[in-house]
């Protein structure tokens, strides 16, 4: 092999859990959130008008801890993503959420003393020395206006302490939950074997034998369904946390949280479903049709991903060392500098993509701030899917890549913009895959694989929404039993299907990790956002040629320093908030579509 199939984290604290280097680094970050925690209460924030030296001070201890913090937290999950039973791994997290509680604490009080500040003095801060570096004035700014809200200082301290064992302990007590989810499954050659639930939904959702998959998902929603008292447990404490908090925050609106921490209006939000629930026909039509493909009259909820094999075709698979060298190849098509990034993310090992027991399921791509570097994770199974899953998630470590050289808090981007860089670098390799398609049969299967991303957007994820946003507004009342929760996310599923499907999935909020995660609130819809932005900024690409490569760094560059809409203002020249951009964006996939149906007529 060219390429390495497991990451290398010795680079990064040799020894791994047990390294002395990262041993080091945690006892110097305990010293540097205690002097961060003193200067922060030391600041006089007259005094230090108009040069504002003392708070340059300040931000610069704040970066330090910021990125000591995505360091190591990133190398301990990294540690335990890939081995789910690495149980110290779990107690050093724990103990890094504990520590993150004291930067909290100070992080309110330099919040507090931002809402505090006389109107004349934070004019003398916002064109300060300090406050002209990218995004910074605008993030202080964002700070001030949340922190109005901020209870006593004593009281946020008491939240945040709180916290550790209840908001962040229910998030990860969920991953401790996925370890114990096992799936029977027997082999070829007739051998049982336990899946783990990353292996068992890999094989269940694409595997191209249809009993396979029929059966695998029977198991799987039996192993869910089994344990959903447990995960209700989670969900509800959770969710009940983040509701309680809000309260006590005079936050009413459970969308204003996450919009807020998206960057966007609820009326960018409202048009862009608006929009996707208009057009929601022809996305129908394509599960139709593919189901039929398969034999059946309406589409099963484990077929959505599943490969269609016409004729002779023979789906093409890609070892690892193929991959690398294709999204280097179709990268360079649109930037060389993201293609010499991607080459050298595959050179150095930054990627665990091994397909083996014991690591949990998805992928995602962790930025380790203090090396400048990032860390990719999946399984690699040698479908396209994985291809363009790889893709993906070199698509966020170029987006890391770009900016590091801006200030910490300029690089904390909104989720939202968050999958620009992803989604963009999944179309670049869904439309070189079709370029390349010598048949029909070919030409449908690469559609489908494509669609099955729009499929995802408008379909499952607006499912997720329809779900979680019901679930808020039940949790308000009451705690929900796991049947009550079930049934709120068939009711979702079919609402934003249309009712359309053969069989649905009842115990996808139990499966799915996104439900979970403590600090994203609505982890969920993010991603269709980022999803038909990338449309817009790929349309887009297409027609600048060769001067987009510097035009797309710059929008990069800008995630993390403006609101959403003022982003698409200054680099797309658009409006969020009305529903042209986001038709426009359907319309490029309905196309897909339209072909899609026209091909296999034949085959019907």
């Amino acid at each position: 092999m060219k390429y390495a199939i497991t990451w290398d984290l010795d680079s990064l604290f040799e020894g791994g859990i047990d390294s002395k280097e990262l041993q080091a680094r945690l006892i110097l970050l305990d010293e540097q959130i205690k002097d961060y925690s003193r200067l922060v209460s030391k600041w006089d924030t007259t005094r230090d008008a108009p040069a504002f030296l003392f708070l340059d001070s300040i931000l610069a201890l704040q970066e330090l801890v910021q990125n000591g913090f995505g360091q190591t937290i990133s190398f301990v999950n990294a540690i335990q993503s890939a081995d789910v039973n690495n149980k110290k791994a779990g107690t050093v997290l724990a103990s890094l959420f504990s520590k993150s509680t004291d930067f909290e604490n100070a992080n309110v009080t330099f919040a507090k003393k931002l809402t505090e500040m006389p109107e004349d003095v934070w004019e003398q801060l916002k064109v300060s020395p300090a406050a002209q570096k990218q995004g910074v004035a605008f993030i202080l700014n964002e700070k001030r206006e949340q922190g109005k809200r901020l209870l006593s200082e004593n009281e946020e301290n008491i939240i945040n302490q709180l916290s550790t064992d209840g908001f962040n302990a229910w998030s990860t007590h969920y991953d401790t939950l996925v370890t114990q989810i096992q799936i029977p499954f027997t082999e070829e050659d007739g051998t049982e074997v336990l899946l783990s639930a990353g292996q068992a939904f890999n094989k269940m959702m694409g595997d191209a034998d249809s009993k396979v998959r029929a059966d695998l998902f029977e198991k799987w929603e039996q192993a869910w369904a089994e344990k959903a008292p447990l995960f209700a447990d989670t969900l509800n404490h959770l969710d009940g946390f983040r509701l309680t908090a809000n309260k006590l925050h005079g936050v009413t609106n459970h969308l204003q949280v996450p919009l807020e921490y998206n960057r966007m209006k609820e009326d960018t939000l409202n048009a862009m479903w608006g929009a996707i629930a208009n057009n929601k026909q022809p996305f129908v039509d394509f599960l139709t049709r593919k189901a039929q493909l398969f034999g059946k009259e309406k589409m099963d909820w484990q077929d959505q991903d599943a490969p269609i094999i016409l004729g002779d075709f023979k789906e093409k698979r890609y070892t690892f060392d193929e991959a690398a060298d294709f999204i280097v190849e179709n990268f360079r098509l649109f930037s060389p500098k993201m293609a010499d990034f991607a080459q050298m993310a595959f050179d150095k090992s930054w990627i665990e993509a091994e397909d083996r027991p014991g690591k949990r399921p998805g992928g995602y791509c962790t930025s380790l701030p203090e090396d400048k570097e990032s860390r990719i994770f999946m399984t690699y199974g040698e479908s396209i899917n994985e291809v363009s899953t790889l893709a993906h998630e070199l698509g966020h470590a170029y987006h890391s890549h770009v900016m590091w050289d801006l200030p910490a808090m300029s690089q904390d981007y909104a989720m939202n913009v968050a999958e620009t860089a992803s989604t963009f670098a999944e179309l670049i390799v869904a439309d070189a895959t079709l370029k390349q398609a010598a048949t029909d049969e070919e030409k449908i299967n690469l559609i489908d694989v494509k669609m099955q991303n729009a499929i995802a957007m408008f379909l499952n994820i607006h499912t997720r929404f329809i779900f979680e946003n019901n679930f808020h507004e039940a949790r308000k009342e009451n705690v929900l039993t796991d049947e009550e929760i079930t049934q709120l996310m068939l009711d979702a599923q079919k609402e934003s299907y249309c009712d359309s499907l053969g069989s649905y999935h009842p115990h996808f909020w139990a499966s799915k990790l996104h439900f979970f995660i403590d600090d994203v609130p609505f982890y969920n819809f993010p991603y269709t956002f980022g999803y038909l932005f990338s449309l817009g900024i790929y349309a887009h690409a297409q027609k600048q040629g060769a001067s987009f490569e510097d035009e797309y760094i710059a929008l990069l560059r800008d995630t993390a320093s403006m609101s959403t809409e003022d982003l698409a203002l200054k680099h797309l020249g658009i409006d969020l908030t009305k529903p042209d951009f986001w038709q426009d964006g359907i319309d490029i996939i309905k196309k897909d579509d339209e072909e899609f149906l026209d091909i296999t007529k034949k085959y019907i």
